[in-house]
C-alpha cells in the first residue's frame, strides 16, 4: 500500500536535490551549473536582453530619426469648380461631407473637408451655397459670400485645441500652450499694456 492510496491530503512527496555533494550523487562537480565562466560563480545576474557581449539587437538595427510628418493634418480637397459643375449643385445648395460624399467628389469623412477658391479661366460664382467645411480657403470665401451664399468653417482638431475660431475675423490662437520665457510677457499682455491710459503724475 501507498502514501497516496491511503490519503489525498499527503500530497506528494519529492526528495530535495542536494548538489555539491560529490560525482556520485550527480550533482556534483560543477553542480549543474557548467563548466568555467561567470555563470559558474555565484552572485551572477544578467539582463533579459543580454548576448554574451556581442553587439544587441536593438544596437544593430535601424534607426529612425523624429518627424512631425505623422501629425500632420489630411484634408479632402474640392474645388468650386467641381462643385458647380456637378448636378447637384447647378443650382446651388448646402455643400458638405454628406451632400459631397452622395455627389461622389469626395470617398468618406475620414478625413476633414477643405474648399478651394478655383474656378474655370473667366468665370464667377453665380449660384449661392451654404458651405460648411472644416477648412474654407479666403478666396473661396470671398466668392461664396459675393454670390450670396454663407461659409460656416468647423476647423480641425488643432484649431479646437489652441483655440481657433475659424469664423472670426480674428483667427489667433486664444490657448497659449506654450511655455512663456523666462521675464517676457505674452502678446496678449502687451497690448492690454499698451490700451491702459499712462498714470497721472
Amino acid at each position: 500500500m501507498m502514501i497516496h492510496e491511503i490519503t489525498a491530503q499527503a500530497g506528494r512527496y519529492k526528495k530535495r536535490t542536494r548538489v555539491g555533494r560529490g560525482e556520485g550523487g550527480g550533482r556534483g562537480k560543477e553542480s549543474g551549473r557548467g563548466t568555467k565562466g561567470a555563470g559558474s560563480r555565484s552572485g551572477t545576474s544578467a539582463k533579459r536582453a543580454f548576448e554574451g557581449g556581442q553587439m544587441p539587437l536593438f544596437r544593430r538595427i535601424r534607426k529612425y530619426g523624429f518627424s512631425n510628418a505623422v501629425f500632420k493634418t489630411e484634408f479632402w480637397i474640392v474645388n468650386l469648380r467641381d462643385i458647380v459643375a456637378h448636378k447637384d449643385f447647378a443650382k446651388g445648395g448646402e455643400v458638405s461631407a454628406q451632400t459631397l460624399i452622395k455627389a461622389g467628389l469626395i470617398r468618406d469623412e475620414s478625413r476633414g473637408l477643405k474648399i478651394l477658391g478655383a474656378l474655370a479661366q473667366g468665370l464667377a460664382l453665380k449660384v449661392p451655397l451654404k458651405v460648411t467645411a472644416a477648412r474654407v480657403s479666403a478666396s473661396a470665401r470671398a466668392q461664396i459670400e459675393a454670390a450670396g451664399g454663407s461659409v460656416t468653417e468647423r476647423g480641425t482638431r488643432r484649431d479646437f485645441v489652441r483655440g481657433v475660431d475659424r469664423n472670426s475675423q480674428d483667427k489667433s490662437p486664444k490657448n497659449l500652450t506654450k511655455k512663456l520665457k523666462r521675464g517676457g510677457k505674452s502678446k496678449g499682455a502687451k497690448a492690454a499694456a499698451a490700451k491702459q491710459p499712462p498714470a497721472a503724475e
